[in-house]
Formats: C-alpha cells, sequence, structure tokens
C-alpha cells in the first residue's frame, strides 16, 4: 500500500461506498428558460463517498484498514477502486446494480443541485469477508443502507463493533456495538415517539432512549457546530465543538466516525474517543470538508489539520467575495477590557477579524522571563472565544511582518499606547494598499498595570 501504517491499530470498516463528485464553477446569471443559476467554467473531482470515505481517511490518518463493501466492474466501482487501492485492502461484496453515485454542482463552493445515480445494493455476505471480520481486531460499521450491514449481520454480531454509524435506511446496531453515532435527525427518527421534543433536551432524551432500545453502551448525537451529546443511558455529557465552522459540512459525520472508532481502537476511553472525533470533525469542516480531501496521490496527511480557522483560508475568502480584512496584533496575556474594547471596534471596521498572537518564545523576548502569565493554548482560546474574533494566527518573531504579509489585511490596527511611535507594520502595509490605525485603549487598562495590582494585593 501507498500509505505507511505506524504502530495504529488495523481498522476493518464494513459499508457501502459510494462515488462522489463535485462540478464547482461559477454563477452570475440566470438561464434565458427557467429562473435557475447557469454554472460555467466546471471543474470535475471524484472521491471514495459514504463506508469508503471513512475508510480512506482512516488509512491517510496512517492506520491499516480493510473496506468490506459493494463494488462491482461498473464504471462508478472502476473509477472507485482506482480511489481506494493505494490506500486501502479492499475485499468486495456482490452487488445488484451499480455502485451509487452522487454528483453535486456548486456555484461560488455553494451546492446548486445533486444529482444520484446508480441504486446498487449488496446481494449477499462471502466468505472471505466473514473471515476477515472473526479475525478483526477493531471494526467500524459505515451503515449507508444498501445493504453491506445487514447482508453481514451475524458475523457483526458475534463480533460487536467498536462504532456504528446508523443510516435511516438501514437496519438497527447490532447489540453490544460500543458506540453509535446518529445525527441530531437521525436519531430522532431512530428513538420512540415519546423521546423526540426539539433542542439539546430531545437529544439527551433520545440518546438514553436508543441507549436502551439498542442495547448498546453508548450513544452519541452528533450536533453539527454545538458539538456531540453522548450518553450511556442517563446524564449525558456534552462536549462541545472547539470552534464554530460554517463551511461545507459534507463528509464530517464519517471523519467523526472514523476518528471515534481509530482512538477506541487503540485504546482511548470512550469520553476521550468522542472529545477526539468532535474536534477532527471540527477541522474537517474548517479545512473544507469532504471537498478539500486530498486525491489518491497527495500525501498531505489529513491528521494534520488544524483543529482551528486556517486564518490565511479566511482572508482569502473574504477578499474573493470583495470584503475587507482586519487583522490586530498583540501579546493579550492577560485579557482585560482595554483588549477587549479594542478588539471589538477592530471588528467593525471590516468583515473579519484576524488576530495576531505573540508566541510564548517572542513574549519573553518582549516582556521578560515571568512572561507571558498564560501560555500561548489558553491566549489562543480566550480569544477565539470572543465573538468579534474570526480566527487567530501566531508568529514567533519580534513583529508579525512575516505573518502579515501571508494575510495581506486591508487594515492592521495597534492599541492606541503606541501613539507617537512608529509602527513598522504601516510601510509593509503600503506594499498592498492596506492601512495601519490606532485605536484608544480604555484609559488605565493593562497587562502589566493588572499584574502590579495583583502583586501589591498579595503583600
Amino acid at each position: 500500500m501507498a500509505a505507511k501504517a505506524d504502530r495504529r491499530t488495523p481498522l476493518v470498516v464494513v459499508g457501502d461506498a459510494l462515488l462522489d463528485r463535485d462540478l464547482t464553477g461559477s454563477a452570475d446569471r440566470l438561464a434565458p428558460d427557467a429562473p435557475v443559476p447557469v454554472v460555467s467554467e466546471c471543474a470535475e473531482r471524484i472521491r471514495p463517498g459514504g463506508a469508503a470515505l471513512a475508510a480512506y481517511l482512516a488509512a491517510r490518518d496512517g492506520r491499516e484498514v480493510t473496506l468490506i463493501t459493494g463494488v462491482g466492474d461498473d464504471p462508478a466501482g472502476r473509477a472507485l477502486r482506482e480511489l481506494l487501492e493505494p490506500w486501502l485492502n479492499l475485499v468486495p461484496l456482490p452487488l445488484t446494480g451499480t455502485v451509487p453515485e452522487k454528483t453535486r454542482v456548486l456555484a461560488q463552493d455553494r451546492p446548486v443541485v445533486r444529482l444520484d445515480r446508480g441504486g446498487g445494493r449488496v446481494r449477499e455476505a462471502t466468505d472471505e469477508a466473514r473471515d476477515v471480520l472473526r479475525s478483526a481486531r477493531a471494526v467500524l460499521v459505515s451503515d449507508y443502507g444498501r445493504g453491506a450491514a445487514d447482508a453481514l449481520r451475524d458475523a457483526l454480531a458475534a463480533r460487536p463493533p467498536l462504532v456504528w454509524d446508523p443510516h435511516p435506511r438501514g437496519g438497527p446496531p447490532v447489540p453490544g456495538t460500543r458506540l453509535v453515532t446518529p445525527a441530531e435527525k437521525e436519531a430522532r427518527g431512530f428513538a420512540p415517539s415519546e423521546a423526540r421534543p426539539g433542542g439539546l433536551r430531545a437529544a439527551a432524551l433520545n440518546a438514553a432512549a436508543l441507549v436502551r432500545d439498542w442495547r448498546v453502551a453508548a450513544v452519541t448525537v452528533t450536533l453539527g457546530s454545538r458539538g456531540a451529546l453522548l450518553s450511556y443511558g442517563e446524564h449525558p455529557l456534552l462536549v462541545p465543538a472547539p470552534a464554530a465552522h460554517h463551511g461545507d459540512s459534507c463528509g464530517a459525520g464519517d471523519r467523526f466516525a472514523a476518528t471515534a472508532a481509530g482512538l477506541l481502537a487503540d485504546g482511548a476511553l470512550v469520553g476521550e474517543a468522542v472529545e477526539g472525533a468532535v474536534s477532527a470533525a471540527t477541522a474537517f469542516v474548517a479545512a473544507g470538508g469532504a471537498a478539500a480531501v486530498p486525491p489518491a496521490g497527495s500525501d498531505w496527511a489529513l491528521a494534520a489539520l488544524p483543529d482551528t480557522d486556517d486564518p490565511g483560508a479566511l482572508a482569502a475568502r473574504i477578499r474573493a467575495e470583495h470584503g475587507t480584512v482586519v487583522a490586530a496584533g498583540g501579546c493579550f496575556d492577560l485579557l482585560h477590557a482595554g483588549h477587549v474594547g479594542l478588539l471589538q471596534a477592530a471588528r467593525r471596521l471590516g468583515d473579519c477579524l484576524v488576530v495576531c498572537v505573540n508566541s510564548d518564545a517572542s513574549v519573553r523576548r518582549r516582556k521578560g522571563g515571568g512572561r507571558p502569565v498564560n501560555p500561548l493554548a489558553d491566549r489562543v482560546r480566550v480569544l477565539r472565544a470572543l465573538a468579534c474574533v474570526d480566527a487567530v494566527a501566531v508568529f514567533d518573531e519580534d513583529t508579525p511582518e512575516r505573518l502579515l504579509g501571508d494575510l495581506r489585511p486591508d487594515v492592521w490596527v495597534k492599541g492606541g499606547d503606541y501613539a507617537g511611535a512608529d509602527l513598522p507594520e504601516a510601510a509593509l502595509l503600503q506594499e498592498w494598499g492596506g492601512q495601519a490605525v490606532l485605536l484608544p485603549y480604555l484609559d488605565g487598562r493593562s497587562s502589566t498595570a493588572l499584574l502590579a495590582r495583583a502583586a501589591e494585593g498579595a503583600r
């Protein structure tokens, strides 16, 4: 295989493979014969879908993966094999019909319409597939309601999976499954009717009911940008997403299930696996969702996706939409009202705000050995929690000039305590037509003053 596996536990994925296709172009007019957009200059890209995507993501993480799925010798099946075989072991199940294909037409990266064809279903299990399951160390079921899980239900019941990602058209998970991962809407459909009100309370009731009804160890209801709710039957645990992203969520459920199964296979507790899966799914959406999945020949590892917004991608998107990119910088060691007022004012100057924050080493060089009081991870987390902050970027140099050269903001904001001094970034901003500005701090607020008062109080 082209993928280089490490010591991670091998994973067997059982489910229904799809071939996904994106046709991406631009639309700036309506058709003369109907009020529909004309999408022109379409670029085509194919990728694994359904269970094949879950298996592909796990393999790109550096894990040895075997995929048991229905695939034939039709054109879609052959294309799917070409995508998958460099990365994983494929155990085919016989299909009635052809591999399902889902084609999305996108304009300016927004879906316009989806076209489905190919209604292939798994006809039966094979001895090879049963043998693979009997010897599997870890199993993920990625059920897309096209027969693979049903055909192997007896073998799965004898070897309950670690994770079962269900589908409304599929059967229930086998008893003894360690974790089932329905989406919020799916959980409402699966749960008893008396447990279907709306909101977080509904998710908790539905999850608890499904734990009992399915006789599984745990159910986690994925809540999109809100994270996931994990239930063992009572007193659920809410795992919030590290950030809210509103990008393309296509494939996020497969990313969640593949990550959770991998972590459980490697010995993580269920709660730890759900936390890791929420972070991975959040990063997946932030990076562009399934549309950003690297092609088969790429060496980029999805495991390296950041768990925060990509500031460069955000700035590029705002510029492409003819918006104004604002950036502000500083140490932000002890975040105080002066900082907040500055950042709120900065955000009002444009369409997004990227905060450029000094690394710990950079702060020490500027402020001395006792600083920062708060380490970088804490400072970034607090900044990203502010509603006025859209993304945070870190720089290790004494000044953010290299980072600004990458971001190329339209407006660069510094606090008013720089008044009367030269802004070294001002000349740099002029290179691309940007403007450096000063905004006033609230009088008397500073991290140094806060530390001094704290020290005086301690004495």
